[in-house]
């Protein structure tokens, strides 16, 4: 006699805050798409409904601080989470309830992804919240994604006569709470990308990547919800580091450019590919 074992109990459950991207290059449709080919069961509570596509963002509309807490409470109430993921908040509303969501739950590592604008520079986020972000949630999360002007304007101080430096940026934000750093260099202009992952006494790991021709939309919502994933699956934070930059890299370097602006990356490339459907990559290969 065979029994039937659920699967999903098998899975680790990340939930994302994060806002809706109807073209799904980005936002929470992409953090579910990478959690799903990455091996988790992805939680969503979801924050805003933009207008976008893969050109661009035509508005932004947050929703309701208490809407918001009630669909993360609701699933928390009801099911294990081995991971917190958060991206676009909308409001200073929003990123209080977060805040305060996320504090009920200290032991739950929390990988923070600071959307401040779109790919194009269609602002996400004013200086009320990214207040709020400094002062509510750095010092709750465990690992923290900006790429580099996102960093440089988390980390920047009224005395600052000239541009601080990325190792600067880290060490500021590092100090405002977060236990790592890892800033990307996809914004810098640099022969090829340089990915580096800060702690408390410093450089852990500095990575190259070769960068890829092209303009990409959702490539931060994939590296921060990969990293959430192997987190999830039982990697430290260094080896899910490692380990959710080569996915992230994979889904760059076999794009998909469904409408007529920027590249979108297959997080499922692994099923188009010509290799048996046993290389697909699962939460838990980092550990």
């Amino acid at each position: 006699m065979t029994t039937n074992t659920p699967k999903a109990s098998l899975l680790p459950s990340v939930l994302v805050f994060a806002a809706s991207d109807p073209s799904s290059g980005a936002g929470i449709q992409a953090d579910i798409m990478t959690l799903a080919s990455l091996g988790c069961h992805p939680l969503t509570a979801l924050t805003a409904i933009t207008v976008q596509d893969t050109v661009g963002v035509q508005s932004v509309h947050p929703l309701g601080a208490e809407l918001l807490e009630q669909q993360a409470r609701t699933v928390l109430e009801d099911m294990p989470v081995a991971a917190f993921k958060i991206g676009v908040l909308a409001s200073l509303e929003n990123v209080l309830a977060v805040a305060e969501i996320v504090g009920d739950y200290p032991e739950i590592p929390l990988i923070f992804d600071p959307v401040l604008a779109s790919g194009r520079g269609d602002e996400f986020s004013d200086e009320e919240i990214i207040t709020a972000m400094r002062e509510m949630l750095l010092p709750q999360t465990t690992l923290l994604t900006p790429n580099a002007p996102e960093a440089r304007r988390l980390a920047e101080n009224p005395d600052d006569e000239n541009e601080p430096s990325i190792e600067v940026c880290a060490q500021r934000l590092i100090e405002m709470g977060a236990q790592y750093v890892l800033i990307t260099g996809t914004h810098e202009n640099t022969p090829q990308v340089v990915n580096t992952l800060y702690g408390a006494e410093g450089i852990i790991r500095r990575d190259d990547w070769e960068r890829l021709p092209g303009s990409y939309h959702g490539s931060g919502c994939t590296l921060a919800s990969a990293i959430a994933g192997c987190i999830a699956g039982g990697a430290s934070v260094e080896d899910a580091v490692r380990d959710a930059q080569d996915y992230t890299w994979q889904t760059l370097a076999n794009p998909l450019r469904p409408g007529m602006g920027q590249f979108i990356p297959d997080r499922f490339f692994w099923a188009r590919s010509e290799e048996e459907p046993e290389d697909a990559p699962k939460a838990d290969d980092a550990v």
